[in-house]
């Protein structure tokens, strides 16, 4: 098992922002919702926390109080681009240091940006998720590996 204390603090950082970063990519995909979009980025880490499945990673990851730092970015593009180059580098990271986690990892973060896409009905949409959302989406899955 792999947990926090097998990481640098840096590195720690990298990994813990990696879910609420997609939660983040998704909600600037598509605007309105915004308040459903943010509280379902909670509630995905409280479920998370019920059912992590013996992950201690995992478990820890959604012990951790999920960050969103609105203000670092200033279009929804540069959050789009760092934000997958972020994902990207953490799987990298979990990849090299803790290879039986990352299916975990992968699978609770793409989880939080699904949900976080099916907070909010959008206009002109017979599903929950927008296109903008679904490609956002389709873009976290790629850079997830």
């Amino acid at each position: 098992m792999t947990g926090k204390a097998d990481f640098t603090a840096e590195e720690w950082h990298l990994v813990v922002q990696g879910p609420p970063t997609a939660g983040m990519i998704v909600i600037t995909a598509q605007r309105g919702g915004t308040f459903r979009e943010t509280f379902s980025i909670a509630k995905s880490y409280t479920e998370a926390g019920k059912q992590h499945g013996g992950s201690e990673l995992l478990g820890e990851i959604v012990a951790h109080r999920p960050e969103l730092d609105r203000t670092r970015f200033h279009s929804p593009e540069e959050l789009r681009e760092h934000g997958l180059q972020h994902l990207r580098d953490a799987v990298a990271l979990l990849s090299s240091k803790a290879p039986g986690e990352l299916d975990a990892y992968r699978s609770f973060t793409l989880t939080l940006a699904e949900n976080v896409a099916d907070a909010h009905r959008e206009r002109g949409s017979d599903q929950g998720t927008s296109d903008a959302e679904r490609a956002a989406i389709d873009e976290i899955t790629t850079a997830l590996g």
